[in-house]
């Protein structure tokens, strides 16, 4: 397993109730409640904040290999992130699809940068041989 050299940031949150409580980080900025998939009640789960999460690192990651080959990437880059709760043998794993839209970027070079974003971002290396994932350019 590789080691942090250089410590960049540590996020900080504060949870109680699990899936039905509230989740803060340190700094206030994150202030939510929480709720069970696929129920009515209001807040999120974490499957959902995952998926935020990473669909917003994948994007900063796009956007370091952009500028090592010297592009801009378009404005309305957009990444839909699924992640699925499910059981198998009655052990409950997760699995997730991240769908990437380039608008106007030929796409070898959208697949380039969608391959490389996925071997640099940390929650696709923190992912990769845990979970079944699928990356597509769409």
């Amino acid at each position: 397993m590789t080691q942090i050299e250089k410590l960049l940031y540590t996020a900080k949150t504060h949870t109680t109730g699990g899936r039905e409580g509230a989740s803060r980080s340190s700094d206030g900025h994150l202030d939510v409640k929480l709720s069970r998939p696929g129920t009515a009640d209001s807040g999120t789960n974490p499957e959902q904040l995952f998926a935020a999460g990473w669909s917003a690192c994948f994007e900063g990651a796009m956007g370091l290999a952009a500028r090592k080959r010297k592009i801009t990437l378009p404005a309305d880059l957009a990444i839909d992130a699924e992640v699925d709760l499910g059981t198998t043998d009655g052990a409950y794993l997760l699995q997730a699809r991240l769908n990437v839209s380039l608008p106007g970027v030929e796409r070898e070079l959208a697949q380039a940068l969608v391959d490389e974003a996925h071997q640099t971002c940390p929650y696709s290396k923190a992912t990769r041989g845990n979970i079944d994932v699928e990356i597509k350019l769409v």
